[in-house]
């Protein structure tokens, strides 16, 4: 009996030496919050001399992409990994990404980069959107038509197609003439400084649109985070819950990718930092801070970039880096669930 009731409170007391992180998932949010608006409003005032008309509405436009692929590219990552029940997987390993570079360089083999850039935006972006919703719908389809299908088999048939794609990138690129293949070269990373301003506004209604029944899903994401047992047993519709997560996850990213360029492991790194400021693993949470992460990394990343290193880099490039680095860390500490 002695033996027993020691052993309790060293249970306990061992329990409660358990690091805590220092700040509840609510004062993240606002901490979060009101860093974001700050370099906001820091991005759009810092350096502002000249014509106010002429340089405001070009600064407020990019803002607003940087703000709409955070939303997107955030929202699709956590939505993604709590399906597939892994953290170190994003959309893009379904290849859309690899798609995108395949569709800008097979408009460019067949019509010249020049006549390319000179295409309507419209035109390239309805294009480029409807083919990578096209090549995620056949996913789900192969995914959700039979008994043997799975999201492993989603996951795999994304790989190799994304090889697949990358490889028959690589082989018009060439063939391609070096000068084209130079100008084309430029789509191939994210930049917010040639977007539409009327693409912005339909992206922004589409991502808007579809936010709406991700936050609506919140509750039941959490219950598809504990596994598909756990869900159908909760009386969670898993097959109908999933397949809408993963139309969701297909458009946002789609839609990101055709308005700004491929960000491969932005997705990564921001619910990567999300997850480890959040005590509780609730969608309610994380969601908005893997947004609010996501404005941080952009605004104040391209604010960095263009007061202190004079535009010497791209922003993509550095964020490809870090979310590179951190997808390896992850790998090497095994955190997948």
């Amino acid at each position: 009996m002695r033996a027993r009731t020691g052993a309790l409170p060293a249970a306990v007391v061992q329990t409660a030496r358990r690091p805590v992180r220092t700040l509840p998932p609510r004062v993240w949010l606002v901490v979060l919050g009101v860093t974001a608006a700050a370099l906001v409003a820091a991005f759009l005032l810092v350096g502002l001399e000249g014509n106010l008309a002429y340089v405001l509405p070009r600064r407020l436009n990019r803002v607003g992409a940087m703000v709409l692929v955070a939303v997107a590219v955030g929202v699709s990552t956590v939505l993604f990994q709590t399906v597939t029940g892994n953290r170190i997987l994003t959309p893009s390993i379904m290849g859309l990404d690899a798609l995108y570079i395949l569709i800008q360089t097979s408009l460019a083999f067949a019509l010249g980069a020049s006549t390319l850039l000179t295409l309507g935006p419209p035109i390239r972006f309805a294009v480029e959107v409807t083919l990578m919703v096209a090549f995620s719908s056949m996913l789900y389809r192969w995914l959700f038509t039979g008994g043997g299908r799975s999201l492993h088999l989603l996951l795999l048939v994304g790989i190799v197609f994304g090889v697949f794609f990358r490889g028959a990138s690589s082989l018009l690129q060439r063939l391609m003439d070096p000068s084209e293949y130079i100008i084309l070269q430029d789509l191939f990373f994210a930049s917010f400084n040639r977007v539409d301003p009327t693409l912005l506004l339909i992206s922004a209604v589409a991502v808007g649109g579809l936010c709406v029944p991700a936050w609506r899903l919140r509750h039941r994401l959490d219950v598809l985070a504990l596994g598909r047992d756990t869900a159908v047993g909760l009386g969670v519709d898993y097959r109908r819950t999933v397949t809408l997560v993963l139309v969701i996850c297909s458009v946002l990213v789609a839609v990101s990718t055709a308005l700004v360029g491929p960000a491969t492991f932005f997705g990564l790194l921001v619910s990567a930092l999300a997850y480890q400021l959040c005590s509780q693993f609730r969608h309610a949470v994380v969601l908005p801070i893997a947004v609010l992460l996501g404005v941080i990394a952009l605004v104040g990343g391209q604010l960095v970039l263009e007061q202190v290193f004079a535009f010497d880099t791209a922003l993509s490039i550095v964020i490809e880096f870090t979310g590179g680095l951190v997808f390896l860390a992850l790998l090497l500490k095994g955190r997948v669930r």
